[in-house]
């Protein structure tokens, strides 16, 4: 059944984030912002193994400069149509819609409510990594859903900890997962041809580095506007895909 792995990670991501609420309020805050930290290096960790196409010897050098370009180019436009402040503020109506209220003990980072911060952070975490792509073209071509029952099971963890920290906009971010991911794998049968092996490469890569850029806001060492680069996402695979067809 096409789209079926999507259906699982719903479901995991659902599953985790109701425990990760029913824990939270019970945590203490050092014992949160620790789960946090774990979780940023956990995040880490994922976003530096997926770099892996770069370290190759003949194309990284040819695959790092495109994602260079991509990322500048992303980022101007990404800044151009606001995308982070226009998903913040979102959140922001969506809480206001439900009447939402903040966990007084819930761990904040600086300017942010902790049901917004969680909505962003939670959706990008869900959605930009090479999981989330390579997953659901598999899975939108009636090939397999394993790549996408491996991130059902990381993601439900993650939203665990995620929902335990930030509360219950963590949950909004399935309504991402379903619209993005989900749309993917039903588009995958008219993108499965021009998924070449350098697009593919591109796409983990950009999304492996914008998943660093998520470690270093959930390790507070950083605010990168993550959201506001996930145009690269679009314009590297696609410069990737007509540098192989000037070059082949």
């Amino acid at each position: 059944m096409r789209g079926l792995g999507t259906l699982i990670n719903l479901a995991t991501v659902a599953f985790g984030g109701g425990i990760g609420l029913f824990m939270g309020d019970r945590l203490p805050e050092r014992m949160r912002v620790t789960i946090m930290q774990g979780l940023g290096l956990v995040t880490l960790a994922v976003g530096i193994t997926g770099l892996e196409p770069l370290y190759d010897a003949d194309l990284g050098l040819r695959r790092f400069i495109i994602l260079i370009g991509a990322i500048i180019a992303g980022g101007l436009l990404g800044e151009a149509l606001n995308l982070e402040d226009r998903l913040e503020r979102f959140g922001g109506r969506i809480k206001e819609r439900f009447g939402v209220k903040e966990d007084p003990h819930a761990h904040h980072l600086p300017d942010h409510s902790s049901f917004v911060e969680g909505f962003v952070i939670a959706s990008t975490v869900f959605c930009v990594g090479p999981l989330t792509i390579l997953g659901a073209i598999e899975d939108g071509v009636g090939d397999s859903i394993r790549l996408l029952a491996i991130k059902s099971a990381l993601d439900g963890f993650a939203a665990l900890g995620f929902a335990s920290v930030y509360g219950v906009g963590v949950l909004l971010s399935l309504g991402i997962i379903f619209v993005y991911q989900g749309g993917v794998t039903l588009a995958a049968a008219l993108v499965e041809p021009l998924m070449t092996t350098e697009v593919i490469a591109q796409l983990g890569a950009i999304g492996s580095l914008l998943v660093l850029g998520i470690a270093l806001r959930l390790l507070e060492i950083k605010q990168i506007r993550v959201v506001n680069l996930l145009p690269a996402l679009f314009l590297g695979p696609l410069a990737a895909g007509i540098v192989e067809q000037i070059v082949s």
